[in-house]
C-alpha cells in the first residue's frame, strides 16, 4: 500500500513572490498595487478573496474541524508624504510608521503624484563633506535636515510645484531587494511583506490537504500606523495567530535563521493558552522556536484585542535583522514560519 506525500512548501515559490513583492510600493495609505498584486496570486490559484471596507484583503480555505484559525499579516510599510516644498525646490517630508530618520538618508524613493511618479533621493541639508566638513558629521538628522532631491530639472519651489508635485504626495522607499547565494533575503519592507509572502505559499499547501478547522487568511493595509486590524478580522474567530517579524538585537533571542514567538510586546502579554499550543506545534514539527520580548512593538493582533476581538491572540513570525531599516532575512526563518503554521493546522 502507498500513502500520499504530505504536501510541503515550495520554499523557491514564496521567495520569489516576497522579492517581487518587496519591489511594489506600498507605505501605509498607498498600497494598492500591492493589494492587486495578492489579488492577482490568488486567483492564480484559484482561491477567491474579498476585499474588506478599508482596502484589506481577505481569503479561506475551508477545513472540518470546529473552530476557526485566522492569519493577520500587513502589506503597508513605512514611506513618507510630502509635507512642503521647500524653496529650493526639495521636498520636506512627514513619516509614515516609526523610523528613525538616519536610515533612510540616501535611500532612494518614488514621489507618487496625482498625475504621475518622480524618482529621487534622501539627502540632508549639508550633504557635501567637501562643502560642509565637520558640520555634517554633527548634523542632526531629522524632518528639518533630511529632504527628497527630485531626479528633475528644478530649483525653486515653483519650478517643482508647476511639476504637479503637491503636499500629501505619498513617498516610498526603494526596497533595493535581492536575494543572495547564502539564501538571505535583504531589502527594505521586509517587514512585513515576508509573512505575506509566508501566506502566499501556505495557502496551496492547504489546498492541497485541508488543515483541521476553517482558516482565514487576513491582509491589513494599516498596521504601521496602529489600527490595521482594529477591523477586518471575522466576527467567527476562534483564535488569532498574527504573524509579523521578529526584531533581532542585544538582549534578544530572535534570529534570521529561526521563527519566533512573541509572547509579550508594548500591548501587553499574548495568550498564554494559545502560545503553548503553538510551543507544541514546533515540536511536532522538529522547528527551533525562539521564544523573545519586544519592548518597542505592537503587532495586529495587539489592535484587535484594542478594538474588542473576542477570543486569544497570539505573534509568531520570521527573525528580521535591522528592522525598519534596510533589512534581511533568511530563508531558512520563512520555512520554518511557514511549517509551524502548517504543524499548528494539522
Amino acid at each position: 500500500m502507498t500513502f500520499a506525500a504530505t504536501p510541503t512548501l515550495d520554499l523557491e515559490y514564496t521567495t520569489r513572490l516576497l522579492v517581487d513583492l518587496l519591489n511594489i510600493p506600498s507605505p501605509t495609505g498607498y498600497t494598492e498595487g500591492a493589494v492587486q498584486f495578492i489579488e492577482r496570486e490568488l486567483q492564480r490559484l484559484g482561491v477567491p478573496c474579498a476585499r474588506t471596507p478599508k482596502g484589506g484583503l481577505l481569503w479561506t480555505v475551508p477545513g472540518p474541524g470546529d473552530g476557526e484559525v485566522t492569519f493577520s499579516a500587513h502589506a503597508d510599510t513605512l514611506g513618507a508624504m510630502v509635507k512642503e516644498v521647500r524653496k529650493n525646490g526639495r521636498l520636506g517630508l512627514t513619516q509614515l510608521g516609526g523610523y528613525d530618520w538616519t536610515s533612510i538618508e540616501g535611500a532612494e524613493v518614488q514621489v507618487h503624484t496625482q498625475t504621475g511618479t518622480f524618482t529621487g533621493t534622501v539627502v540632508n541639508t549639508r550633504q557635501s563633506t567637501h562643502v560642509w566638513g565637520a558640520e555634517l558629521r554633527e548634523l542632526k538628522r531629522g524632518a528639518d535636515t533630511l529632504e527628497v532631491r527630485l531626479d528633475a530639472r528644478t530649483g525653486t519651489a515653483a519650478e517643482t510645484l508647476a511639476l504637479g508635485v503637491q503636499v500629501g504626495d505619498f513617498v516610498s522607499f526603494d526596497s533595493c531587494a535581492r536575494l543572495t547565494p547564502a539564501g538571505y533575503v535583504k531589502g527594505r519592507h521586509l517587514d512585513n511583506k515576508a509573512a505575506v509572502a509566508v501566506f502566499l505559499g501556505v495557502t496551496p499547501v492547504l489546498l492541497a490537504a485541508a488543515p483541521r478547522c476553517t482558516t482565514h487568511f487576513y491582509i491589513s493595509v494599516y498596521e504601521e500606523v496602529g489600527h490595521g486590524a482594529a477591523s477586518g478580522i471575522p466576527g467567527s474567530t476562534t483564535e488569532l495567530i498574527a504573524v509579523d517579524m521578529a526584531a533581532i538585537g542585544t538582549g534578544q533571542t530572535s534570529s534570521e535563521h529561526h521563527v519566533t514567538l512573541c509572547v509579550k510586546d508594548s500591548s501587553g502579554p499574548y495568550d498564554h493558552l494559545l502560545g503553548n499550543r503553538l510551543r507544541a506545534a514546533a515540536d511536532r514539527a522538529g522547528i527551533e522556536l525562539r521564544v523573545d520580548i519586544y519592548p518597542y512593538y505592537g503587532s495586529d493582533a495587539s489592535a484587535a484585542w484594542r478594538s474588542g476581538l473576542p477570543c486569544p491572540a497570539a505573534l509568531i513570525g520570521p527573525g528580521v535583522d535591522a528592522s525598519h531599516a534596510y533589512e534581511r532575512t533568511h530563508r531558512d526563518a520563512l520555512r520554518d514560519t511557514a511549517e509551524l503554521m502548517l504543524s499548528h493546522l494539522r
